[in-house]
């Protein structure tokens, strides 16, 4: 059966920083490209930074994580076909190109920056994986250089990345460790470096969770706890090697970065200008954005970041590592009412521009239980 001419979408109209449910033509896969019927999308807090503020000059499909059905399959794609279970994200309105988002009934991929959901996942579990995963990996392997996990398809790491860290007694800590992010982070970093000291900062209430298989935190240090920066050191009195600040806010960049061994290196996912911290840390941060994965030019208003093809080389790669030793997804709140309610309560968990920002979110007069340790994600078509 052929995909329907017009489809729902989700579109931002940049002036008003408002988004809308829209019907919009249903796009035709391109050479090398594969469009997926969309079953489920997952939330980022990306997704309602560039909706309150617009980079975006024209209108867009926003949205970033999804899972799906391939739905058609362009010239040239041999390695998918129609019916395939896959999932993968988008850039959305969150660059200042024209490319759109995930936040649709079908959407468009590159055919080998998709992985492949096993049919032991759902695809609402599966959808929750794609962006944060990937950036749990650039951080890891691209930035920080930790050696890649074992079956790691080897091709691509960026030429550039440090060699790891000379060190028998590695120690990692990954602050939010039962954010998205950072439970992917938790992952990964217990597979590529199975004897290492971990520590993750988080809430005590994750603690239990956060030091079980497969995240296997060895610590965990209550980030409510003012003098949590002192816990950490006291854990790791050489300093520590590597560290993934899954936050990059303020007070945040500031503490992991004080943790730092003199060889330390950290990573952080908002620039200093974004996440409000000083740019001249004692050791400096290594900052980077996901997008690069995607292959294409990506901006936030002023100098356009031009592809980056090796970048994309590492991202297919993980896609097929992904296919073959998945990761554990994220605990998933699934939220009724598909798209239509996506903006009005799914925004409305993800709060405002800053995590630190977060308040009491309440829709029609309805108190929500804030996001804890799990990813809002919506269902267009429900799981059989």
């Amino acid at each position: 059966m052929s995909p329907p001419a017009t489809m729902n979408a989700l579109v931002l109209t940049p002036s008003t920083k408002s988004v809308a449910l829209k019907t919009v033509p249903t796009p035709n896969p391109g050479p090398s490209e594969v469009l997926v019927k969309v079953h489920a999308i997952a939330l980022n807090p990306i997704d309602t930074i560039y909706v309150q503020l617009p980079i975006a000059e024209s209108d867009r499909v926003i949205g970033t994580d999804f899972a799906g059905v391939v739905a058609a399959v362009g010239e040239g794609v041999k390695d998918r076909k129609v019916g395939d279970r896959v999932a993968g994200f988008q850039q959305g309105a969150c660059s200042s190109n024209e490319r759109p988002g995930a936040f649709a009934d079908y959407v468009l991929s590159d055919s080998d920056l998709l992985w492949s959901v096993p049919n032991s996942m759902s695809l609402r579990d599966a959808a929750a994986v794609s962006m944060c995963g990937l950036t749990a990996a650039q951080g890891l392997f691209y930035r920080l250089g930790l050696p890649l996990p074992a079956n790691f398809p080897t091709p691509s790491i960026k030429p550039a990345s440090p060699a790891p860290v000379p060190t028998e007694n590695p120690v990692v800590l990954v602050y939010a460790g039962s954010t998205s992010l950072g439970m992917y982070t938790l992952q990964l970093a217990r597979r590529a470096l199975p004897k290492a000291k971990i520590i993750a900062v988080a809430s005590p209430k994750h603690a239990e969770f956060l030091a079980s298989p497969p995240y296997g935190a060895d610590h965990v240090v209550d980030y409510r706890d003012t003098a949590w920066p002192e816990a950490v050191r006291a854990l790791a009195p050489e300093g520590v090697t590597y560290a993934m600040d899954c936050i990059s806010e303020g007070e945040t960049a500031v503490g992991v970065n004080s943790t730092l061994a003199d060889n330390g290196r950290m990573a952080i996912f908002r620039s200093p200008q974004g996440g409000g911290f000083p740019a001249d840390l004692r050791i400096p941060p290594i900052y980077g954005a996901v997008w690069e994965g995607l292959g294409h030019d990506f901006g936030y208003g002023g100098p356009v970041i031009p592809a980056d093809p090796t970048a994309r080389a590492f991202a297919v790669a993980f896609d097929e590592y992904l296919s073959q030793h998945p990761l554990e997804p994220n605990p998933v709140r699934l939220l009724p009412g598909g798209l239509e309610r996506v903006t009005a309560e799914g925004f409305a968990l993800l709060g405002g521009i800053m995590v630190a920002q977060r308040g009491e979110a309440v829709v029609d007069g309805v108190k929500l239980k804030p996001l804890s340790g799990e990813k809002a994600v919506f269902e267009l078509v429900p799981d059989k």
